[in-house]
């Protein structure tokens, strides 16, 4: 990847022009952009085509663009329709990259300490990288992200002050000096990202956010040719005049800052110590000197230490309270903003900083952590708004807060192109409800359509799928916040595929997804007012159902609540406006069509973990080797789910379990 800065504008690449509701829709944003209007609503309902729509407002502004969503599922599935439209500019995928993160935390009630743990996700570290690397080197870039994005990331300044600047001029020992100093390692048996191998006079580096190395060749210490290869056959791709190779991390120090930032790490630990023996608490000044000092040796010796992360501030020069940089940083002053299904991800973005804040200050009260461990955070809200660049706030049903922000600049786009009316909604009583949905998915399968089931808790998406598998013929899948990132996409891709005909979950299967192949959406529960069953909640998970022309929906309720009223009124209100346009333009409703997407990860499913994990050593170790490696995987899974619901103490109970076990080979 030739990293000279690029300046290409936006081509956006699609069979089909804007139709129905997309051209006044266009219009409309992009007058009000020009008319100075910072904050706006594009209020699209499913399947009226908001992602095009938005492609064609960042075609027109010619602006690096970052959409923030709030699910990864959602995420991927936007990451990958922006590729399809935009295959010559740069699209990335910015999401969290902790496949399973235990964060530090003290539990007062118990002393117990329980140390930080993650398993990195080193396909969506590369991704990330990715981003950043595009952004600091050219314009046409769109970064689609989770909420995450808000969090601590390191400077932008520093990222691009320290990557490794190469030419015909640069010497044989400064391309090994500049490389390794931005934490890329010499490897000769294995070579893969982030590695340097040096193969007679040339140097091999493959840099962490590309998919095929780079060799620098050499005659006599002058760099004959820079060019990419393939890393198995060693086939030429692409020669460069010159190569930028940016870090293979994104916390990043100038070397002038380390003795300074360990200096007034001394002096806050000398303060803190202090203020703990005035409080009149002797161990926990004992205990904060002791780690800190371990700490400070440690990153004298080598640079690094285990939760450096909570001295971020005194190497980013950032004083205390001041905001973290963030990759918002990276797109500079101008850019827009997409805050997709706003009406969730802003409430995500708002609660952000206090759950974190909340943890950390447990830290510092008991002595872990100095009080600086609280700069290493994401955004305040307030942060965030200020550093908001001109934003269009997309959603189906926006909130009180996206209205006011915008001053009442809504954009509506109710009319889908293909003409397909909203589904048809039918209420249908709780008893005997799974042997109607039997039926139900029964003749949704006759017709080669599929099923979506959302439920209200995850145990029950489970319990459902298990007892589907081993009641009837459908194939069937469940889906919901523990199944690892980049797998929650394939799942959606083997619903559409066929693979599965039936895929259960719990509010993965609101907002955005995008499967015409799915006419039938049955809705467990359907009265049980609450967070997944209201008004807005309910819309968009019957919008599921509106991509295919026999779309329907089943409320399975013994009473029709306030929520379910409301909803059913405003489905009805589109409908019309819906059969209004279709009857004015003599349209004949088509399901949507689309093409299947490359899987992100070519990996297996899931299976459904079946709980057995009280066994004693001796008792685990009289099993098969399958069994065995069948229960390291249901327990990996069940503390995975603990962290995920912030229950620490338990989750670090399953992992000693785990630790206890001899592992099969």
């Amino acid at each position: 990847m030739d990293l000279e800065f690029i300046t290409m504008d936006f081509k956006l690449v699609s069979s089909y022009n804007p139709a129905g509701d997309q051209p006044q829709a266009i219009q409309a944003l992009e007058s009000n952009i020009k008319n100075g209007k910072k904050h706006q609503v594009l209020l699209g309902v499913t399947g009226s085509g908001k992602t095009f729509t938005v492609a064609n407002i960042i075609k027109k502004f010619n602006l690096p663009t970052l959409v923030i969503s709030h699910n990864k599922t959602l995420a991927s599935q936007l990451y990958q329709e922006f590729k399809e439209y935009f295959p010559q500019n740069a699209v990335e995928y910015f999401v969290s990259y902790y496949d399973y993160y235990q964060p530090e935390s003290y539990l007062p009630q118990t002393d117990t300490y329980i140390e930080k743990e993650a398993d990195i996700n080193k396909e969506i570290e590369k991704l990330r990288l990715r981003a950043t690397a595009s952004l600091m080197s050219r314009k046409d870039v769109i970064v689609v992200a989770s909420v995450s994005c808000i969090y601590g990331l390191g400077s932008p300044v520093e990222y691009l002050k320290q990557s490794a600047q190469i030419d015909k001029t640069t010497s044989y020992d400064e391309v090994l000096k500049s490389l390794t100093a931005i934490y890329y390692e010499r490897s000769q048996m294995e070579f893969a990202r982030g590695n340097i191998r040096v193969v007679g006079e040339n140097i091999d580096v493959w840099p962490v956010y590309e998919d095929e190395p780079v060799r620098i060749a050499f005659n006599l210490d002058k760099i004959s040719s820079i060019y990419k290869f393939n890393a198995v056959t060693g086939e030429k791709r692409l020669e460069y005049p010159r190569l930028v190779v940016f870090p293979a991390k994104h916390y990043l120090t100038d070397s002038d800052q380390v003795a300074p930032a360990l200096e007034n790490i001394k002096k806050d630990l000398d303060i803190q110590v202090a203020n703990l023996k005035k409080n009149n608490k002797p161990l926990e000044a004992y205990r904060i000197e002791q780690r800190t000092k371990n700490d400070l040796e440690m990153i004298k010796e080598v640079g690094y230490v285990n939760g450096i992360e909570n001295y971020s501030r005194y190497f980013d020069g950032r004083q205390a309270g001041e905001p973290p940089f963030t990759l918002l940083d990276f797109f500079g002053k101008e850019y827009l903003l997409i805050i997709d299904e706003s009406h969730i991800t802003i409430p995500q973005l708002n609660g952000m900083y206090n759950g974190d804040r909340s943890r950390k200050n447990t830290l510092v009260d008991y002595g872990f952590r100095l009080p600086s461990c609280t700069d290493n955070r994401p955004l305040k809200f307030d942060e965030f708004e200020t550093r908001m660049p001109t934003t269009i706030y997309t959603t189906a049903t926006p909130s009180v807060w996206e209205i006011n922000k915008s001053q009442n600049t809504v954009v509506e786009q109710l009319v889908r192109p293909t003409g397909i009316l909203d589904p048809e909604i039918i209420v249908v009583p709780t008893k005997n409800q799974i042997a109607d949905l039997v039926d139900r998915i029964k003749k949704t399968v006759v017709e080669k359509k599929r099923t979506l089931v959302t439920t209200l808790t995850k145990k029950m998406a489970e319990e459902l799928s298990l007892y589907l598998e081993q009641n009837t013929s459908y194939k069937v899948a469940y889906l919901h916040s523990d199944i690892k990132t980049l797998e929650r996409t394939d799942i959606l891709d083997s619903l559409r595929r066929g693979d599965y005909d039936v895929l259960v979950g719990v509010n993965l299967l609101r907002e955005g997804l995008d499967l015409p192949e799915v006419s039938l959406v049955a809705i467990l529960d359907a009265d049980k007012e609450g967070f997944l069953r209201s008004r807005t909640s309910l819309i968009q998970t019957m919008g599921r159902a509106a991509r295919n022309i026999n779309g329907t929906v089943v409320m399975y309720a013994d009473v029709v609540t306030n929520s379910m009223k409301e909803a059913m009124e405003e489905v009805d209100r589109r409908r019309k406006i819906q059969l209004d346009y279709n009857k004015k333009n003599n349209i004949t409703p088509v399901s949507i069509t689309k093409p299947y997407r490359d899987r992100l990860v070519a990996k297996g499913i899931i299976d459904s973990p079946k709980i057995d994990f009280a066994l004693k050593d001796y008792e685990f170790r009289s099993l098969n080797p399958s069994k065995q490696k069948s229960i390291i995987a249901t327990l990996e899974k069940l503390m995975l789910n603990y962290a995920k619901n912030l229950e620490f103490e338990k989750a670090a109970e399953v992992r000693d379990r785990i630790k206890s076990y001899d592992r099969p080979n």
